[in-house]
């Protein structure tokens, strides 16, 4: 089993707080030294409040199941024969109203691009198989009851 830290930092700027107008910016730090700015999307809170240059949580998820494919992908594709040159995706993630009028990431959908190394090309079957098995073994994806489906 392994731990997985994040320190997540934020303080007061200003006397509004309970008036609602305090700026919600604040860092995510990692174990590994990073520090990223992170703020609410300006489509929660809107400017001056939230920051659009800084990550917010939504993009954040989506950026991790999409990782999380990728890097389980790799390694899928590397035990069946097939050397990875390059991988992106544009994922999207769409937010919307659950049952009980709630927001959430309702879904996400990967675009995976994948440049292969040599003349081993999975065919477009071996390809879907291998995106399959991705999302299988992907711990994020195994952590979720949002949609993932890769186009």
């Amino acid at each position: 089993m392994a731990e997985h830290k994040a320190t997540i930092d934020w303080h007061q700027p200003g006397p509004d707080f309970v008036r609602g107008r305090y700026s919600r910016e604040h860092t995510w730090s990692f174990d590994g030294g990073q520090t990223i700015q992170a703020s609410p999307s300006p489509a929660v809170v809107p400017a001056p409040w939230s920051n659009e240059a800084h990550v917010d949580p939504e993009e954040a998820y989506v950026a991790s199941v999409s990782s999380c494919h990728m890097l389980t992908f790799l390694h899928v594709a590397s035990r069946k024969g097939f050397a990875v040159e390059r991988y992106v995706d544009e994922a999207i993630g769409v937010t919307s109203k659950n049952d009980q009028g709630a927001f959430w990431v309702s879904a996400i959908t990967l675009r995976p691009k994948i440049d292969y190394a040599g003349d081993a090309v999975p065919s477009p079957e071996e390809a879907q198989e291998m995106h399959h098995l991705a999302h299988e073994q992907c711990f994020i994806a195994n952590s979720i009851r949002t949609r993932v489906t890769v186009e």
